[in-house]
């Protein structure tokens, strides 16, 4: 597959776009019209930096409101193509793409449209360039791939040929079914876009929301082996507009695009095209990118957390409240290990380390994750692959050296597999007796990261490309300062479960970790208990601080789910939220903060309950915010 991407899809000048998508590893681009309007400098000048920077320019678009119009009109827009041409010729572009008019007065005769492509067809070809007709979702009489083919076949000139964009055949509820017997030799050009269902219309949704492959819900793999059955072997392009990319910076979204391009690559290789095409020119063209499968995720096996010498202790203090034990201490480092369960907590304070690094800059934190896998450096391959940054962190005599990446976020993934999980423990002086009684708490259930405006899409991304993880439907929660919009990813295992939330105001909960805290960052950890209520009794007895829930929470739920009195005033006194879904039930609490930067869940899982709470976040974003209003009182007296 040679790739591509619209320089439309990116934030910047077009120099710096230019040199972003270089970067990223593309091949060519498309340019986009208004790119070259806003460039102060000779159209030459952009062809000879992107030859420079080892591009080709393989498309010019768009071209507007061409067919369908009046003899008068199609006259005024052919002497407009000619000054395109010319332009084209100095940038060295083959193909000018047309898209469906989407004027007001436009014939409905196909006849008239495929004449008038057909004229400028000819027009192009005495400039030795060619012309790619796309339909667009919203055109005014042409909106389908195989309306305009109809168009394209009847105009039979080999100057023309047809452009698809995913977008705009999957944003429609057409059956697509057809596409993978177009002749694959009048396809010019391949444009690939995502994007969520939101239930908009198409061109509000392609202004907004239209994203990389993998991060929406289209059947994007499905539309390219049906393009590859075809017998297309031409450019696989990215055309997206989204609101996140047009403030993020272009090098980041272009790593993004070409992180998007190989994941989509990798998913129509593994499944066999629906149409039956197996042939060996699909397979040659998908074998190129061959990472290591998906990583088998056991569980997490330990939580890092990095520290200061004056919050180590009330952390540990903490811990203890939670039924945490110290197992032991690093034989050569400022490193303790606790736990209790499956669960395993390490606190770092060593200097000169990442840990130190990482609380400089965001404070008492979650700085690394390790977890459990099938096969560590097989998972550490991938990682690599999907242009994850290998970490290498300073290793001690006879210590154990455990693969890790930074992930999108610049915190730590450790990979950890059977043997390095026998071993891990080795690296501590550790207390045999620290971990014999019975756990509170059992195992981390899911762990919650705070994103900065912008990088939800991306951090879906990558965490469906290096851990295989799947997208689970976007939510958007009320905080009493703004909204949150919610979208977890987990395996199929559910042995790993992250809530991504970014905050459309700046003044949420959300809002307020990611700005205080220089970026992205664990918000709270979900731990499983098998009886909460004991579990709640156990922390207030050992002076816990419990996140209170307002009163009136708990008549609301009485009237939603008929609770018994008795258990309801139970659940009150606790301080315990409920939801159930089906015959499933799901109960937790919430510690308060930590140096108003993190946070614990308690959690129990009844009866086959698989979501988070999701309704009663909002009570517990109010239930934050008021707590902080109430520590804003005190300081101010």
């Amino acid at each position: 597959m040679r790739k591509s991407i619209a320089t439309v899809s990116l934030s910047g000048t077009l120099i710096e776009k230019l040199e972003a998508i270089a970067a990223a590893g593309f091949d060519s681009v498309e340019i986009f019209e208004n790119d070259l309007l806003f460039y102060n400098g000779p159209v030459r000048d952009v062809r000879r930096y992107a030859a420079d920077l080892g591009l080709s320019i393989d498309l010019f678009q768009p071209f507007r409101d061409f067919e369908g119009v009046s003899d008068e009109q199609h006259k005024r827009n052919l002497a407009r193509a000619e000054r395109k041409f010319d332009l084209m010729g100095e940038l060295g572009t083959p193909l000018m793409l047309v898209c469906s008019n989407v004027g007001t007065d436009v014939s409905d005769d196909d006849a008239r449209a495929a004449a008038q492509l057909y004229e400028l067809a000819e027009h192009a070809a005495r400039h030795q360039l060619k012309i790619g007709y796309e339909a667009l979702s919203w055109g005014t009489r042409v909106r389908t791939f195989d309306h305009a083919w109809r168009i394209v076949e009847t105009a039979n000139h080999p100057h023309l040929g047809l452009i698809l964009d995913s977008f705009h055949t999957l944003a429609l509820p057409d059956d697509w079914s057809s596409l993978a017997g177009l002749p694959g030799q009048r396809i010019f050009f391949v444009q690939l876009a995502d994007a969520p269902r939101l239930g908009m219309t198409p061109l509000t949704l392609s202004r907004h929301f239209r994203s990389f492959p993998g991060q929406g819900d289209f059947d994007v793999p499905g539309f390219l082996r049906a393009v590859l059955a075809t017998g297309y072997a031409g450019t696989i392009s990215l055309e997206i507009f989204s609101d996140e990319t047009r403030s993020a910076l272009p090098r980041l979204t272009a790593e993004d695009a070409f992180r998007s391009l190989r994941f989509l690559e990798e998913q129509v290789r593994s499944e066999p095209a629906r149409q039956g095409n197996t042939s060996g020119m699909m397979r040659r063209r998908v074998e190129l990118f061959d990472p290591p499968p998906p990583p088998v995720i056991r569980g997490i096996r330990f939580v890092e957390f990095a520290v200061d010498q004056r919050n180590e202790e009330p952390f540990a203090v903490l811990l203890g409240q939670l039924g945490f034990r110290r197992l032991g201490r690093h034989r050569s480092k400022e490193v303790s290990l606790f736990g209790q369960g499956d669960i395993r907590i390490v606190v770092n304070r060593e200097p000169d380390s990442f840990a130190e690094s990482y609380f400089l800059m965001h404070g008492p934190s979650v700085c690394a994750l390790a977890l459990e896998t099938n096969d560590a450096l097989a998972a550490l391959g991938r990682a690599e692959a999907y242009g994850a940054a290998r970490f290498d962190g300073r290793i001690g005599p006879n210590e154990l050296a455990i693969p890790a990446i930074r992930s999108d976020a610049g915190s730590l993934i450790y990979f950890s597999d059977h043997e390095i999980a026998a071993n891990f423990e080795t690296d501590f002086e550790v207390e045999p007796e620290a971990a014999s009684r019975s756990p509170l708490l059992t195992r981390i259930d899911h762990i919650a990261e705070a994103l900065p405006d912008g990088r939800l899409d991306s951090t879906v991304l990558f965490y469906r490309a290096v851990l295989g993880l799947e997208p689970e439907a976007s939510v958007v929660l009320a905080d009493p300062y703004g909204l949150v919009r919610s979208k977890a990813v987990s395996n199929c295992e559910r042995t790993l479960r992250m809530p991504l939330n970014i905050s459309e105001s700046r003044n949420t909960v959300t809002a307020r970790s990611v700005s205080n805290y220089a970026g992205a960052g664990v918000h709270h950890i979900a731990l499983a208990t098998d009886d909460i209520l004991a579990a709640a009794d156990t922390l207030k007895m050992r002076g816990a601080e419990i996140l209170r829930i307002p009163v009136n929470y708990y008549d609301d739920i009485q009237a939603r789910f008929g609770l018994d009195d008795k258990r309801l005033d139970a659940l009150r006194d606790a301080n315990i939220l409920y939801d159930r879904d089906g015959d499933g039930e799901f109960l937790h609490f919430y510690t308060m903060p930590f140096q108003d930067r993190f946070y614990f869940e308690i959690v129990q899982r009844i009866g086959g309950y698989d979501s988070y709470g999701t309704p009663n976040a909002p009570v517990r974003m109010a239930a934050l915010a008021a707590t902080r209003m109430s520590a804003k009182d005190l300081a101010e007296l």
